[in-house]
């Protein structure tokens, strides 16, 4: 892959653990959002991402518990709703600034990151999650803080993770062919798209789950991947 010149990551079952996300960061956000909602209902960004919510679901006017039983429903079925991504990371915010919780990182990946950075590949992250919240991930990892590493971020503004429009979008920004940017992912369906963008891609099979033949690379670790 000496063609390469951009990498672009997932983040849950590639550079973190699934297992962060849903038994950590996702019961933090549902039991404190009910107190964030009531104490920060009047601020600007929160009232914008709380009307979107309520657009999304059809809901013309809602009193605050109607809002936050949808939110809340909402975190249960782990729907991929960018306004729900945006109240999360800033609820997400307030618990990595009171050192409730630092973000799992896999133990090679911070080394590779640094290892890429510094070979000139430029890197960025594309997430289901917002991109402040991914942002707050990798600032406040169990390896201090990577953000300085990335030259971007994408999250579902840009489109959805299983569309190809949305990988030839990032390309677009990013300023490169699609066959220059490397894409990470452990979603098969993910690796797909990206792949009929143009994109090269490899997949992430962490154990205990075992390599198979998705139609992608597929390694255990980032030290297996030689971009």
């Amino acid at each position: 892959m000496s063609d390469i010149r951009a990498v672009l990551t997932d983040i849950e079952g590639t550079t973190s653990s699934i297992d962060f996300v849903k038994d950590v960061l996702f019961p933090y956000a549902r039991r404190h959002l009910p107190a964030y909602v009531e104490t920060h209902w009047d601020e600007p960004e929160v009232q914008h991402w709380l009307h979107e919510a309520a657009k999304e679901a059809g809901i013309v006017e809602a009193s605050r518990t109607e809002v936050i039983d949808l939110l809340i429903g909402w975190i249960d079925a782990d729907r991929k709703s960018t306004a729900l991504k945006a109240l999360q990371g800033m609820i997400w915010a307030d618990g990595y600034a009171s050192k409730a919780f630092v973000s799992h990182m896999y133990p090679e990946v911070a080394a590779r990151l640094k290892a890429w950075h510094d070979d000139g590949l430029s890197l960025y992250v594309y997430s289901s999650g917002s991109v402040p919240a991914q942002k707050l991930l990798f600032g406040h990892s169990e390896n201090g803080d990577l953000t300085p590493l990335f030259s971007g971020y994408f999250d579902t503004e840009t489109g959805h993770k299983r569309e190809r429009e949305s990988y030839a979008r990032i390309a677009e920004a990013i300023g490169l062919p699609p066959a220059q940017i490397l894409f990470l992912s452990d979603i098969r369906e993910e690796l797909d798209a990206a792949r009929a963008a143009g994109m090269r891609t490899t997949q992430l099979i962490r154990p205990p789950q075992s390599l198979s033949d998705n139609g992608h690379p597929a390694v255990a670790t980032f030290d297996a991947i030689v971009p």
